[in-house]
């Protein structure tokens, strides 16, 4: 999976650099090149970094759990960082709940980041997306969740969700080169540094997709 998703940058850099050295180019076409060259390394960057932090995990790396906070101040922050997205998006945010925890507070805005921007590519316009921080009814857990409205996620596809590189439907995801389909993985991954799970499932005409903290 990883050698498949490096394989089209790599070549798109390759391919690129080729034409530039085929000829004699000016300074403004060879600044373009080194851009969009640039783009492709990010992106690159960006996968390589979040697989290495996903083979951590896998490796039974702990979150370091910080003084207790409240998750509904964590939300919040996280969602100013989103604010012009989801203006731009047209959704509203609603946040519901709240927990004193202690978590690893970079994680777990990191986890609510992923679930965020997940939240707002598949969302209807004119909409909202909750976020619910609740306590679990099955363990001494908490809940955090975040919903929108939208087409709703097929059953057969809610197991998988939380797979690396997974995609329920190629033809929905909005760009490509900027979500290479391990965002929800690493909220995955963060759950379990957390002694937690991950929740997903299709409700009315809403998408919850979330995960659990354990508590202590």
């Amino acid at each position: 999976d990883v050698a498949h998703e490096l394989r089209t940058p790599l070549a798109n850099l390759i391919g690129e650099t080729e034409v530039a050295l085929s000829r004699e180019r000016d300074s403004q076409t060879l600044r373009d090149t080194l851009a969009s060259n640039l783009e492709e390394m990010q992106r690159m960057s960006s996968l390589i970094n979040d697989m290495l932090f996903l083979a951590q995990a896998d490796r039974g790396a702990q979150a370091r759990r910080h003084t207790a906070s409240a998750l509904s101040v964590l939300v919040q922050e996280v969602a100013e960082f989103h604010e012009s997205t989801l203006e731009d998006a047209g959704l509203r945010l609603q946040i519901t709940g709240d927990a004193l925890v202690a978590v690893d507070t970079p994680l777990v805005k990191r986890a609510l980041s992923n679930l965020l921007s997940n939240a707002t590519r598949f969302a209807t316009a004119g909409s909202a997306i909750e976020v619910r921080i609740e306590a679990s009814p099955h363990a001494p857990q908490v809940d955090i969740t975040v919903s929108n409205q939208g087409a709703p996620i097929h059953a057969e596809h809610l197991p998988r969700l939380f797979d690396r590189f997974f995609r329920a439907d190629p033809s929905r995801c909005c760009d490509e080169a900027t979500h290479h389909g391990l965002g929800l993985s690493i909220v995955a991954a963060i759950a379990r540094m957390h002694g937690g799970d991950t929740i997903a499932r299709a409700e009315n005409d809403r998408n919850v997709v979330g995960f659990s903290l354990a508590l202590g």
